[in-house]
């Protein structure tokens, strides 16, 4: 049963993703006579569209190679070279960061928009201490003494819930357990009380229960500091708890966008629909579907709309033209061509 989360969608946004493409060229086993002869390319995110609004919780749910952090780096500006942004614009407070100089970005990143990522044991360096990986952060965007600066890393450990803080910030990643390291993980993005926070599969490294401890501290510290956060899944689950509307992705496209209720009650897309149909439930009885086939190779990734080869609704109109994002109802969007011809299961009607 969804919990009780406002869907309340505010009018003014913060953050909006416009026709978004990053593209990776592939060289690894190709030589140059095959690169000069046609160009091959990673279409990780094509042509990407969403906004999020301010205090908004917003979620991106997609299989594994959807496209899903490849955006949310592509908005802080980190995507590894080669990688190339083809086409878009991200607007952030009305400013195309897309149009910044990297000094510009560095003085954003941290301050204005942060990220948590998945593996904790990788974000943290471990040849630092806590105290130092957090004091990098505050000190590259403020000047502060080195008092304030200790009062300061103190606060956000206290924050997220590290005991003895004045002790713990002296340690070394490795002497913290999995949960605590995350914790601190989101101290450290939270350093400098950010206005927009990705949070990129933040419990998939966790146990069950320390997961439950990670997503409620987020909440809880979301309504605290007044951000919004974009949380980042392949768990259906995640986003019935904690976000407000989801954005649903594969391959690369965007599929779907509704609030959260709506897409439990009704969902419009065929892949939204059996990525709901696959989430296991404690309070019913209930048969696990799994997706059919594997997602497509991005280098020539199939024609028209990308999921019709898993689809049982596909029609030859699905392989011959794509699909664009258009309004169903009241703030719920779908690419298909199918979706006013068909009726789909939603989370509450699964038996």
């Amino acid at each position: 049963m969804l919990s009780e989360v406002s869907v309340e969608l505010t009018q003014q946004k913060l953050l909006e993703v416009k026709n978004l493409s990053k593209h990776f060229p592939i060289r690894h086993g190709i030589t140059e006579r095959m690169l000069r002869k046609r160009k091959l390319w990673v279409r990780a995110v094509d042509g990407v569209s969403f906004d999020i609004g301010t205090n908004e919780t917003l979620s991106v749910v997609g299989e594994s190679g959807s496209g899903k952090s490849v955006t949310a780096l592509s908005v802080l500006g980190i995507v590894p070279k080669p990688g190339k942004i083809v086409q878009g614009k991200i607007e952030f407070k009305g400013q195309n960061l897309l149009s910044k100089t990297e000094k510009q970005m560095h003085a954003i990143r941290g301050r204005e928009i942060a990220m948590i990522f998945q593996d904790p044991s990788s974000s943290l360096n471990p040849l630092y201490r806590v105290e130092n990986q957090l004091k990098d952060v505050l000190t590259a965007h403020e000047k502060m003494s080195k008092e304030e600066c200790r009062r300061k890393i103190i606060e956000a450990l206290s924050i997220v819930g590290i005991p003895d803080p004045e002790i713990r910030m002296r340690d070394y990643p490795h002497q913290f357990s999995g949960g605590m390291k995350q914790r601190v993980a989101i101290a450290r993005a939270l350093a400098l009380e950010p206005t927009l926070l990705f949070a990129d599969e933040p419990t998939t490294a966790l146990d069950v229960t320390i997961q439950a401890q990670v997503l409620e501290l987020l909440e809880d510290l979301k309504k605290k500091m007044g951000m919004s956060l974009v949380m980042i899944t392949h768990d259906m689950g995640i986003i019935a708890k904690m976000t407000a509307r989801v954005v649903v992705m594969y391959a690369g496209n965007i599929c779907e966008i509704a609030r959260t209720e709506d897409l439990y009650e009704r969902p419009r897309h065929p892949y939204t629909s059996l990525l709901l149909a696959a989430v296991p439930r404690l309070d019913r009885r209930k048969t696990l579907t799994i997706i059919p086939g594997n997602i497509p190779n991005l280098i020539e990734p199939p024609s028209g709309c990308r999921f019709h080869p898993r689809c049982k609704y596909a029609t030859e109109r699905c392989s011959e033209a794509s699909p664009v994002l258009e309004q169903v109802d009241q703030d719920h969007y779908v690419a298909c061509f199918q979706a006013n011809f068909i009726t789909l299961k939603g989370e509450s009607s699964q038996k």
